[in-house]
């Protein structure tokens, strides 16, 4: 039986960083849609090619460190997740964790500093193929130390269910981005496409360092406040203070190949773009719409699952190491249940507003009709995601990764044949081939693990009932007489609200969302 304390202590961790990432990635898209105004599509495209350069960047200057501090810190933390204070031995295996992390963290984004820095001319002329994108990298350069400690650091607060202090620095590391971007693109984007794109990789940089330096200091404070010196158990904490290494390394290697393979393969996008016939220019754009545009959106709403999925690798860790099959069961069953019935609500929505989204967000009905193609896609990108952190907490960490390998190979190979033939539309068809391909994979090899049993038919055909109702409905209501002469963001954000809405209600009166859910939520919010 599950105490219903430590699913608080998740639930409002939980809603805490669904709360700040929502708030975040609106601002985030906001910032998105003003930085694509002064680009247009082909600066969003050049943006986004340097991105995945940077990307793989980043995954090898963090090389697996922030699951490995996750895993190991909460390991040695006791059971009963009371974290507030630490006996001595957990306390100095603790340090060692922390200190072996950062050693790790600075071998391998200095070498990932330097690599970047000194190749950022070949890279751009050769992989890239546009002399552009070379200052940009050398400013990114900058970024990695700052990125790959924060990483450690991040996974500290996660493991010891002080998520609220990532809060606090993304928060600040957002508001420093935004203030420095802003500052930077009115002084120096008439300068050229190219100064723009140096501009935003000057204030993600200068942001990186800012954030770095609240983690550090959030760090110290909380291993100041946190700690007695009374030696409460003699438990031997050796080895979960040194294996840091063994458990990053191997996830770091299988992270190079899968983040090389997803640089070949944005790098072969425009590539294929432009063999179906388009410019150089249009090839951006297009890559530029989707990628800058299209995919930001339809992942927004994923920050709330996204936060309570990031929580599921210390949870299900712990469970794991105290050998609480029946707890790591209920976590997984509960996952994938409201996972389902979130991500088809918001795949019928985006389908229902696709067009009035994409002109309103982006001035694009281009990247309305990419919205619609891609939103039923939605329920297979978010439990995808939810999976791979489950995954992750069970140690299977390395069987995701080679699912993700094998993704990014059968993604390039159809990228090879589809995109030169069908140009765009056959892009579409490669994301849809390789999603199923991964998420399928991923969770049979979860059911397979945690013995769990599911019911999708009856999962699924119930919220889509209820969605395509509330779609309906709500067509029909805001598409006649006065609503329909009405196009501004702040109608179509009441039109989405009241969908959803409908939506909950309809699951409610269903049987969708049970009178025992209903029962776990309402214990989930009351105090003890």
């Amino acid at each position: 039986m599950i105490k219903i304390n430590k699913l608080q202590k998740y639930f409002f961790n939980g809603l805490l960083l669904s709360l700040s990432g929502i708030l975040i990635n609106a601002v985030s898209v906001g910032f998105n849609a003003y930085v694509t105004s002064v680009l247009g599509p082909e600066g969003m495209g050049l943006i986004t090619l340097t991105s995945g350069i940077y990307g793989f960047s980043i995954t090898f200057a963090t090389s697996g460190i922030n699951l490995a501090v996750v895993r190991r810190v909460s390991a040695i933390l006791p059971y009963d997740n009371k974290v507030t204070s630490l006996d001595d031995k957990r306390s100095l295996a603790l340090s060692k964790i922390m200190k072996n992390a950062i050693i790790y963290c600075l071998f391998f984004s200095f070498i990932a500093t330097l690599v970047l820095f000194f190749c950022a001319s070949p890279i751009g002329k050769l992989a890239l193929g546009d002399a552009r994108t070379i200052p940009s990298l050398k400013v990114m350069a900058l970024s990695l130390v700052p990125i790959s400690i924060s990483s450690a650091l991040n996974g500290y607060f996660c493991a010891v269910r002080r998520v609220y202090k990532n809060v606090v620095a993304k928060f600040l590391e957002q508001g420093v981005k935004i203030c420095a971007v802003t500052l930077l693109l009115i002084n120096i984007a008439p300068w050229g496409l190219e100064y723009s794109c140096v501009s935003l990789a000057i204030g993600t940089t200068i942001s990186e360092f800012f954030s770095l330096i609240v983690n550090i200091v959030l760090y110290f404070f909380d291993r100041f406040l946190h700690r007695e010196n009374e030696i409460k158990e003699d438990l031997d904490l050796k080895a979960n203070s040194l294996d840091v290494f063994s458990i990053a390394f191997p996830v770091a290697v299988s992270s190079y190949a899968r983040s090389g393979l997803s640089t070949l393969e944005h790098l072969l996008i425009p590539w294929g773009f432009k063999k179906s016939g388009a410019t150089s220019s249009g090839a951006l754009a297009s890559y530029g719409i989707l990628h800058g545009m299209v995919f930001p959106l339809l992942l927004f709403p994923s920050s709330i699952l996204g936060a309570f999925s990031s929580l599921l690798v210390p949870e299900l860790s712990s469970s794991l190491e105290k050998k609480d099959f029946s707890r790591i069961k209920y976590i997984v069953a509960q996952v994938f249940y409201f996972t389902l019935i979130f991500s088809l609500g918001v795949s019928g929505i985006l389908i229902c507003f696709s067009e009035k989204i994409g002109v309103c967000f982006y001035n694009s009905y281009e990247a309305g009709k990419f919205i619609r193609l891609l939103a039923p896609l939605i329920p297979l990108m978010y439990l995808d995601g939810a999976v791979d952190s489950m995954l992750k907490g069970l140690g299977e960490q390395i069987y995701s990764m080679r699912v993700n390998i094998l993704d990014s190979l059968l993604s390039i190979l159809l990228i090879v044949i589809l995109l030169p033939c069908f140009g765009v539309n056959g892009y579409i068809g490669v994301i849809f081939i390789t999603e199923l391909f991964n998420t399928t994979l991923s969770i049979l090899r979860l059911l397979r693990v945690t013995g769990v049993k599911t019911s999708f038919v009856s999962w699924l055909v119930k919220p889509l009932i209820c969605i395509s109702l509330s779609t309906i409905i709500s067509s029909w209501i805001f598409s006649s007489g006065y609503f329909s002469s009405i196009q501004n963001k702040s109608f179509l954000i009441f039109e989405i609200s009241f969908v959803a809405l409908l939506y909950i209600l309809f699951s409610v009166a269903t049987g969708v969302i049970s009178k025992k859910e209903r029962g776990l939520i309402k214990r989930l919010i009351k105090s003890n």
